[in-house]
């Protein structure tokens, strides 16, 4: 059992100590779920007063926050010192050293120093696994591909050839890099061609043929990347799709083929990208967003939850809304509905008024 004393834990954290008492700490934890020997995490302010409610005898809390009778170590970021703690009492899952003897490694493939192998990984030709990198239970590493140093691939994972990776990647669960994109194309004129063009369906469409386009780029992965589960990311038509530097995605999304994303993006949880989008650097897709095809989103961007983004927008935009559009004007098409909604209940309450005024003119122009 790990453990720590108060002095250690704010100095890993770089808090302020308010000793009452001694504590020996050997877990973090909610207030209301917290014992004697708990450090209690009161980030907020329903957290600080469940401290009441507490066992705890220590607490982490914001700067300026002082409890009596309670041992209190205050930070400026919660949030950084909490994965600063979340590190210290981190686990990591079990590898087994060196290669397992269930696993498939080709004779070609090229294995650095210290890596580690799990039950049933298969390692394809020509493959480049990095210095320190670990690979768990039932992963394939296509042929061709080429990992950097001290990765982590957690159980299910699925490389396809030719994908790069850069060194420090974490790729979490069922990840999918560089299955062949979505890219088909018919013998004929379809209906999605005929709407393009003439913004309507003209004709009805008999059987059509439809020709698979192949993929022969890859995917292209920077470094300290992290990947969530059941993610996919497709491999480009000719050029590669890439991922920059230090970009965090979460658990199932979908990136499709030629895709440029930028550098320190964050992309949440069930965001569509379409294929051929161009992403810039810092820029955060909030969850359930979706992006047609073929737009350009400028650096340091946020687009707001289950956004529809059928256009391309500059940087330094907040995009907002179906379809989306920036922050200013969606406020104001807010503002304008709500103005229309007390504007028609005048108009319902002087309603009578305007019919007998009309009647009154009919009746004028008829004597």
């Amino acid at each position: 059992m790990k453990t720590f004393t108060l002095e250690e834990i704010s100095q890993i954290t770089g808090g302020m100590l308010t000793k009452v008492q001694d504590v020996k700490i050997t877990q973090i934890a909610p207030p209301l779920l917290s014992d004697e020997n708990t450090l209690a995490l009161a980030l907020g302010e329903e957290e600080i007063a469940n401290l009441a409610k507490s066992k705890a005898k220590a607490a982490l809390v914001p700067l300026g926050v002082q409890i009596d009778g309670f041992t209190t170590i205050e930070v400026e970021r919660p949030r950084l010192a909490m994965m600063k703690l979340l590190n210290l009492f981190y686990t990591a899952p079990e590898v087994n050293k060196g290669i397992h003897p269930t696993a498939v490694v080709h004779e070609t493939a090229k294995l650095g120093e210290n890596v580690q192998i799990g039950p049933n990984v298969v390692i394809s030709h020509d493959a480049v696994i990095g210095d320190n990198t670990k690979i768990l239970a039932n992963s394939y590493i296509g042929g061709g591909a080429v990992i950097g140093k001290n990765c982590f691939f957690h159980p299910g994972v699925n490389i396809g050839d030719r994908v790069k990776v850069g060194n420090d990647v974490i790729l979490h669960h069922g990840v999918s890099l560089g299955a062949d994109g979505f890219s088909f194309v018919t013998e004929n004129p379809d209906n999605i061609e005929q709407a393009r063009k003439d913004g309507e369906i003209k004709e009805a469409l008999t059987k059509q043929v439809i020709f698979k386009i192949p993929s022969i780029g890859a995917v292209e992965i920077g470094n300290n990347v992290e990947i969530g589960a059941n993610t996919a990311i497709d491999r480009g038509t000719i050029e590669n799709t890439t991922i920059g530097d230090d970009t965090k995605i979460d658990d199932l999304v979908m990136i499709g083929h030629n895709c440029k994303i930028g550098k320190g993006c964050f992309i949440v949880s069930q965001v569509g990208i379409a294929g051929s989008c161009v992403i810039g650097d810092r820029v955060t897709i909030a969850g359930q967003a979706g992006l047609a095809d073929h737009i350009e989103i400028g650096s340091d961007t946020i687009i707001t939850a289950k956004a529809g983004v059928t256009k391309s927008f500059p940087e330094k935009s907040i995009v907002v809304g179906i379809p989306a559009m920036p922050r200013k004007d969606f406020i104001k098409q807010v503002k304008t509905m709500k103005d229309a909604q007390e504007i028609f209940a005048k108009f319902r309450k002087y309603e009578p008024l305007l019919k007998e005024f009309e009647d009154n003119i009919n009746h004028d122009h008829n004597s």
